[in-house]
C-alpha cells in the first residue's frame, strides 16, 4: 500500500469516528438540515415514513403521534400550521437525537453554517464522489503528520542534564505518539452510523 493510498483510508477514517459524534451531528439540529427537510416531506405527505428513517425504532410511536396531532391542529389557520409543524420538527429532532445518545438543546435557525468537516462531507454527496474529500483529507491529515514528527524529531537530540528542552521533546513526543495512535484507531473503526447493520426502515 503506498503513502497516499494509506493516508487516504486513514482519512476517511477520521471522518467516520469523528463526524458521527453527538458534536459532530449538530448539523441535524438545524431548521436547514436533513432532518428538519424529512420531517417537512412528511408532512407534505401526511406520512411519518419520510421521517422514520432518522428514528430508531423505539421513538417510532412517540413521532407517529406527534404526526397525528400535527395533522390535526393544522387545519385550524397559518398560526395553527406554523406552531404545529414547529412541535412536529422539535419533537423528530429531540428523539433523533435522543436515539444517538445526545442531548437536545433545541432547533437552530436555517442561517447557523454546520462544520467545515459535515459541509465538506454534505458537499462530497452532492458531487457524488468521496475522491475530492479524500483528497483534501489525506492533504491535510499528511501536513499535520509531517509538522508534529518534525517537531518532535527535532527535539530529541538534548543533551541529558538540559531538562527544560528534554520536557519540550517529551511534550512533542506525547502530541505525536497519541495523535499517530488517535488516526490509526479511527482508520480502523468499523463503527456503523444510526443503528445496526441491515436496520432497514420503510421509506417512500
Amino acid at each position: 500500500m503506498n503513502t497516499i493510498t494509506m493516508l487516504r483510508r486513514l482519512s476517511l477514517g477520521i471522518l467516520l469516528i469523528t463526524g458521527l459524534t453527538a458534536e459532530g451531528m449538530a448539523h441535524c439540529d438545524t431548521m436547514n438540515g436533513p432532518v428538519v427537510e424529512a420531517g417537512r416531506q412528511a408532512i407534505a405527505h401526511n406520512d411519518v415514513r419520510y421521517a422514520l428513517v432518522w428514528i430508531k425504532p423505539a421513538g417510532e410511536g412517540e413521532l407517529r403521534k406527534a404526526l397525528e396531532q400535527t395533522m390535526a391542529v393544522r387545519s385550524a389557520g397559518p398560526a395553527a400550521r406554523e406552531l404545529a409543524d414547529r412541535y412536529f420538527f422539535e419533537t423528530l429532532v429531540r428523539v433523533h437525537r435522543a436515539g444517538e445518545g445526545a442531548p437536545y438543546t433545541g432547533l437552530k435557525e436555517a442561517g447557523v453554517e454546520p462544520e467545515p468537516g459535515i459541509a465538506a462531507a454534505e458537499e462530497a454527496l452532492h458531487r457524488g464522489s468521496a475522491n475530492k474529500l479524500a483528497d483534501d483529507l489525506a492533504t491535510a491529515l499528511r501536513t499535520r503528520v509531517q509538522e508534529a514528527f518534525h517537531r518532535t524529531h527535532e527535539r530529541q537530540s538534548y543533551q541529558p542534564g538540559d531538562v527544560e528542552a528534554g520536557r519540550r521533546y517529551v511534550e512533542a513526543y506525547v502530541h505525536f505518539i497519541h495523535y499517530v495512535d488517535k488516526v490509526h484507531q479511527a482508520a480502523a473503526s468499523q463503527q456503523e452510523p444510526h443503528g445496526t447493520p441491515g436496520e432497514q426502515h420503510e421509506h417512500k
